[in-house]
């Protein structure tokens, strides 16, 4: 995985940001026609990456066959309770149907337990699935933990070889916040990147998660953010 890129609000540009957004398409309710819709304005604000449900991954890989954009999806999402073998065949599939992102969820429980060796193994394990053909971003839940288990969750992260931490899913009561997103890049090497995630709804939220150190940001609000830079700079 490359060293995580260097980037700040001042100088940031467009391709930039943009490529600093994985628009996401996990909402419950989403229909075939909107997940078409979402891929179509990815493409056409060349993002990272679309983050889609694993049933609409090979859909989401035919569509942006031809693009700049990633196919990503979600392992044991939202809760993270799934077993590590469901976890590992939930990658495996992925990965078979042509993602080449996994947002994985830990057992968030097992973290609070105080059981880090059960985290770690099962992301080694889905790691392991995924690369060399996928990479990896380690969700946390950070409204779940206290300051110790947010620095323990990023320190098994990049123990166990995966290449993002991330700071939410989206389902739970709290999101991304700047000061997580400080904790998380201090804690983790450079060979390891931070997404924020949840409630990023805003050019001045994501700007200023960038400047904590965020490379990677889900967002829904993708036209909105990237229509506003546009207009603030003449683009």
């Amino acid at each position: 995985m490359p060293q995580a890129p260097t980037l700040n609000s001042k100088t940031i540009t467009y391709e930039q940001l943009a490529k600093t957004i994985d628009h996401s398409l996990l909402r419950p309710e989403l229909t075939e026609a909107d997940v078409i819709a979402g891929c179509e304005l990815a493409n056409k604000y060349h993002v990272a990456s679309v983050c889609v449900k694993p049933c609409h991954v090979k859909l989401a890989k035919k569509l942006l066959a031809d693009s700049d954009v990633k196919v990503g999806t979600v392992v044991g999402f939202p809760h993270g309770n799934s077993t590590i073998a469901t976890k590992v065949f939930e990658t495996q599939e992925a990965v078979a149907a042509g993602a080449t992102e996994i947002d994985m969820v830990i057992n968030i429980g097992a973290l609070r337990s105080g059981h880090a060796d059960t985290v770690r193994h099962e992301i080694r394990a889905v790691v392991n699935a995924a690369h060399p053909q996928a990479i990896v971003k380690v969700i946390l839940e950070n409204a779940y933990l206290t300051h110790a288990e947010k620095v323990l969750g990023c320190q098994i992260v990049e123990e166990a070889g995966a290449d993002f931490v991330k700071t939410s899913t989206g389902f739970a009561p709290t999101g991304a916040t700047v000061e997580d997103i400080a904790l998380m890049r201090a804690t983790v090497g450079p060979q390891v990147q931070v997404k924020a995630a949840h409630g990023v709804r805003t050019l001045d939220q994501l700007l200023a998660l960038i400047d904590a150190g965020a490379s990677r940001s889900g967002a829904t609000a993708t036209a909105a953010i990237l229509d506003e830079f546009k207009q603030r700079h003449g683009g």
